[in-house]
């Protein structure tokens, strides 16, 4: 048997390839059909994110065989010719394949090492493909120790630890000033895309009372709409600062549209209640001499970078224990695959071996016909504890031969010492 995939990730190939190569939702149960039925009912999982589509298979073909088929699936299912993705493919084999699903699930293959989304998707993935009895044996074996890896992995190291995005950090700052956010306010100026991305983050974590501020009204009240807020026009943004608790401000302004007096203003019918101020716009929307304020935290995208820098350095440094463990965790998987190899020889031999009892048990129980039925059975009995005797040690050895080392030339040589036919 052999354990293959084929696959490109970002690591491999540009966003643009990946789209025309990707597997909607609704299209993977397809998807499987069509594979398998190429490939003689082989066991498969098919995984498609937005940045990588691999296909795992295992099958009793040789490995350069599976790589080919899977190609070809791959060029069929996309009306796409193979050598506009050829060169962007992996394909890997046993051992390693078992390594590179471990390192996708625990996140050490991402594009942001430690994030979590990745592990959901790999096990939505597997649960699909068993909904489709399109797992077999080996599969759902090597996709189980992946996802216990992946815990391991995530419980026993800090690779998740910190946030590694600005908007990510943004929000956990907010968390950190005001601890529970159910009763802030947030203000929002402008429409850009880390400034919404940032809101929904906000949301999320509780908060109920959203102000937007847009020079643009149409923009503005379809955004407010979104996020169940009240629209401000911009002309008002000056009298309405003192309501915002936390402020994200994501404008294409030339200049700074928010200046330390403005804050000073604020904070008066506030009764000096602290504002926490993002500025995400590059050229900065605010005049980072509010800075000198109390009860003012302003922080620009260099400030969030930085942080989000520093947990990601975090990250690398958990890197190499990360990898231990998914280190040990293929190793045990191999060995325990490889121990699979020996059992249809190991089921040959004691077959082999009790068909030649039965034969010479009949034969002695013919010529003993004054037995009673109990010493039959204590003959029958005693034969098959012999058998088992024998076969006893070849088998423990054969075992362990699998574990330590390529139990294929040993298989040879057993299959030759008694006769046995190829296991199937």
């Amino acid at each position: 048997m052999s354990l293959v995939v084929v696959g490109l990730s970002h690591h491999t190939s540009p966003i643009e390839l990946r789209e025309r190569l990707h597997f909607p939702e609704t299209e993977i149960s397809h998807a499987l059909l069509q594979l398998r039925k190429r490939m003689d009912g082989a066991g498969a999982v098919v995984l498609s994110t937005c940045n990588r589509v691999e296909t795992y298979v295992n099958h009793a073909a040789p490995p350069e065989e599976l790589h080919r088929e899977i190609r070809a699936f791959l060029s069929d299912a996309h009306q796409l010719p193979e050598a506009e993705f050829r060169p962007a493919l992996y394909e890997y084999v046993d051992r390693d394949t078992v390594g590179h699903l471990f390192r996708v699930a625990s996140s050490l293959d991402s594009m942001v090492v430690g994030e979590n989304q990745i592990l959901g998707q790999v096990h939505e993935a597997y649960l699909l493909a068993q909904s489709e009895q399109a797992t077999d044996k080996i599969i759902s074996a090597v996709f189980q120790k992946a996802f216990s890896v992946a815990k391991e992995v995530r419980s026993r190291t800090h690779i998740s630890a910190g946030k590694v995005s600005v908007s990510s950090v943004a929000v956990d700052l907010a968390v950190s000033i005001f601890m529970d956010l159910a009763d802030k306010t947030l203000m929002v100026i402008g429409s850009g895309e880390m400034g919404e991305l940032t809101l929904k983050s906000l949301i999320s974590k509780g908060v109920r009372r959203v102000l937007i501020v847009n020079r643009n009204r149409e923009k503005g009240e379809a955004l407010a709409a979104q996020c169940q807020g009240v629209y401000v026009p911009f002309d008002e943004l000056g009298a309405t600062l003192h309501r915002a608790d936390i402020l994200i401000s994501s404008t294409a302004a030339p200049g700074f549209i928010l200046q330390a007096d403005d804050f000073q203003r604020a904070l008066k019918p506030r009764g000096n209640e602290p504002i926490f101020a993002i500025d995400i716009a590059v050229p900065r929307d605010i005049d980072p001499a509010v800075n000198d304020l109390d009860n003012v935290y302003l922080y620009d995208v260099d400030d969030l970078q930085k942080v989000a820098d520093e947990n990601m350095e975090a990250r690398r440094k958990e890197i190499a224990q990360c990898m231990e463990l998914v280190d040990k965790g293929t190793e045990q998987f191999c060995r325990w695959m490889r121990g699979l190899i020996v059992e249809p020889t190991i089921v040959s031999m004691s077959t082999e071996l009790n068909a030649i009892r039965e034969r010479e048990l009949a034969k002695t129980l013919q010529s003993l016909p004054d037995l009673t039925e109990k010493q039959r059975d204590e003959i029958t009995y005693l034969s098959k504890r012999i058998v088992n005797t024998i076969l006893q040690r070849p088998m423990s050895q054969l075992k362990q031969e699998a574990v330590q080392q390529d139990p294929h030339v040993i298989l040879h040589l057993v299959k030759r010492l008694f006769g046995l036919k190829e296991s199937p």
